[in-house]
Formats: C-alpha cells, structure tokens, sequence
C-alpha cells in the first residue's frame, strides 16, 4: 500500500513538472523567437537564422520614430504611475476599512477601467476629453494611461492594508501620535509592498499599452507600440525585432532593479 502510494507521487510529480516545462516554452518560446530574430542579418524576418549581426539594432536606434516615441512611452508610464499612485493609495485608504455598502460598491467599480474592453474605454476618453479641449496631444495620453493605472494601484493597496491589524494604527494614536505621523510612520510603511506591486504592473501596462494609445498619439506625442504597429504596416524587417527586444530589456531591467530594491516575491505577494 505504501509502495502503491508512494509511486503515485512520483508520477504526480512528473506529470507537475512535464506541465511546467511546457507551459514555460509556452510562455518563452515566442519571447526567445523574437531575441533571436532581432540578431539576423537578412532583410526579412525569417527562422532559423542564417547570419548574425547587429545591423538592426543599429537600425532601430538610427531610426528617429522609435526612439522618439520609446522615451514618449518611458515619460508617460512614469508620469501615469505617479499620478495613479496620487489618486489610487488615498482611495484605497479611505475605502479599505469600510464596512458600508457604498464602500464596497465603489471598491468595485474601481476595476471597471480594467474590465470593459480598452477599445470602448478609448473612444469614450477621446470624446469626453476632446470635449474639455485636450483630446489628440501628451495630456490626453496621460489621462487615459492614469485612469487605467488608479484600479492596479488601489486594488493591490486595498489587499495589503486589509490585512494590516487595526489596533497598530490605534496603538500609535494612544502613543500621541497625530494622524499625520501615524501615516507617515506606520501606515504608509506597512503597504509600501502593495504600492510599489501596483506601481510595478501600472507602469508596465502604460508601456506596453496599444489601444489607448492609439485614440491619443500626435505627431508630436506618440508611444512606442503605435509606432511599431505602424512600422509593421509597411515593412517586415527584423529592425522591429530589434526593437521589440530592445523594449523587453528596458521592461526586465526595471523588474531586476525592483528585484534588488525590495525583492520580486514581496511584490508578488502583495499583488
């Protein structure tokens, strides 16, 4: 019977880490394509690689659109991050503690951003922002890039400071501190993992985002996967590989600086 049992868990496991491997070459394989691709020399994308070169990295670099528009897409994830946390940690504040109705309603319609499809929620920005005279330009990228920043902030702040103690912000006030102080000291250090996890997919989600983009870009004010998308309408080069690869190492540099700030499983967690 032990036996019997204990060959079970062996195929159990095995059959675990079959799974693994292959939703992790799921997961990878189109991500190590497009590296991969972005170092052939041809004129086309094509697998396998036949040659090896550098020749459109220098291309995407040289190219003035995609570097204009990757530091369009670097200053407004940061700028909607910033705003989102702004808005989204007093929000998520206010509403964490709450027993009432309309609390909980309002906790709800927080997500709606992230729920109703990034389509109908561009073209209704487009029109109530074009309406207040700031439609096509940076602010009205902005804009549209904070309203969907505020829900990954508050809702990670909201989980976080629910399952903070009460009685440590009450033993702070029966200690003399003000409110102030008991934010500044115990509050806002005891969520600091759900707003820097909330910072963390916000800004990843502005940098990565297509579809808002695309109702807001400018000539002046365009991010960086509009213009690949429009690059790709007219050409096929590995120089969008390139560029692709260029964008994940900015996106993996940030995840390892994060890393060595407050660890990835901290940041994980909270979310």
């Amino acid at each position: 019977m032990a036996q019997r049992s204990s060959g079970r868990r062996e195929w159990s496991s095995l059959a675990l880490g079959a799974y693994s491997v292959v939703l992790l070459a799921i997961v990878m394989l189109p991500i190590v394509l497009v590296v991969v691709v972005s170092f052939s020399e041809g004129s086309f994308i094509r697998f396998p690689v036949e040659s090896w070169s550098l020749r459109w990295y220098v291309r995407a670099i040289e190219y003035g659109p995609f570097m204009h528009s990757l530091w369009i897409s670097v200053q407004l994830a940061v700028a909607a991050t910033a705003a989102g946390c702004l808005i989204g940690v007093p929000a998520a504040l206010a509403l964490a503690r709450s027993r009432s109705g309309f609390a909980t309603a309002v906790a709800a319609f927080l997500l709606a951003p992230i729920s109703i499809p990034a389509i109908v929620l561009g073209f209704t920005l487009l029109y109530y922002l074009s309406a207040l005279g700031i439609g096509v330009s940076f602010l009205g990228l902005w804009v549209a890039h904070t309203v969907v920043a505020v829900p990954y902030v508050a809702r990670t702040v909201i989980a976080v400071y629910r399952s903070v103690p009460e009685n440590l912000e009450e033993a702070a006030s029966i200690l003399g501190a003000s409110r102030w102080a008991t934010l500044r000291y115990v509050t806002l250090p005891v969520i600091r993992p759900g707003i820097f996890a909330g910072s963390m997919f916000a800004a990843l989600i502005s940098f990565d985002n297509l579809s808002l983009s695309y109702f807001f870009g400018s000539t002046s004010a365009t991010t960086l996967p509009v213009v690949m998308l429009s690059y790709m309408e007219n050409q096929f080069d590995p120089a969008i590989a390139a560029i692709s690869a260029i964008q994940m190492a900015i996106a993996v540099a940030v995840l390892l600086v994060l890393e060595r700030l407050y660890g990835l499983d901290t940041l994980v967690a909270a979310k």
